[in-house]
């Protein structure tokens, strides 16, 4: 409740800085509606992927590539505060224990829900995995917009960033070569 009066105060602030009366009738409730959309935007911070993972983890006599493609993902960039907004293909070759498909998903949101930057996000997806499964091998590919090179500095609409990390026996490149095969690439 205190972390709300505070960045509901700091939206009164940057508000006013901006030159906006935040008395007026469109912005009254603003900082309020703000801090709520702050605390479901980086709620990743309460949350641990490694955990996510282990919640449902299962045996398996399954040693072929399991891949969850085109998570959808909405993170928001630790240089400006703008959106990242992107899709994730994650992937990895059990050894002996899997987890719930639904959990890999649910890492990428773990993740994407902080303030990030992609390249350190797909690290971090890929070694929760890692940690978590203890996999022969990992891959994570993310593509995403980035509104921080959209809505001000270069100003490139639709531009692209891709970003991956290969893990164990994704390193090899005949499995790396399904792997992206699986994901469309």
């Amino acid at each position: 409740m205190a972390q709300d009066i505070e960045i509901e105060t700091s939206v009164k602030n940057i508000l006013e800085a901006i030159g906006e009366d935040v008395n007026r009738e469109g912005l009254i409730k603003t900082p309020h509606r703000v801090a709520k959309a702050y605390k479901h935007i980086f709620g990743g911070y309460e949350k641990d992927a490694e955990e996510i993972l282990r919640s449902a983890m299962f045996k398996t006599t399954n040693s072929e590539m399991v891949v969850v493609k085109d998570i959808e993902f909405y993170s928001m960039c630790e240089h400006h505060m703008l959106p990242i907004i992107g899709k994730a293909h994650v992937g990895y070759i059990p050894d002996g224990k899997v987890t719930g498909l639904s959990k890999l998903p649910r890492v990428v949101d773990v993740f994407a829900r902080r303030l990030q930057i992609q390249e350190n996000m797909t690290e971090q997806i890929a070694s929760a995995i890692e940690n978590a499964i203890q996999p022969k091998g990992v891959g994570v590919v993310i593509t995403a917009r980035h509104m921080c090179m959209e809505m001000r500095g270069v100003e490139k609409c639709g531009s692209m960033t891709t970003t991956s990390s290969y893990r164990g026996e994704l390193l090899d490149s005949n499995l790396k070569s399904e792997f992206l095969r699986n994901i469309g690439r």
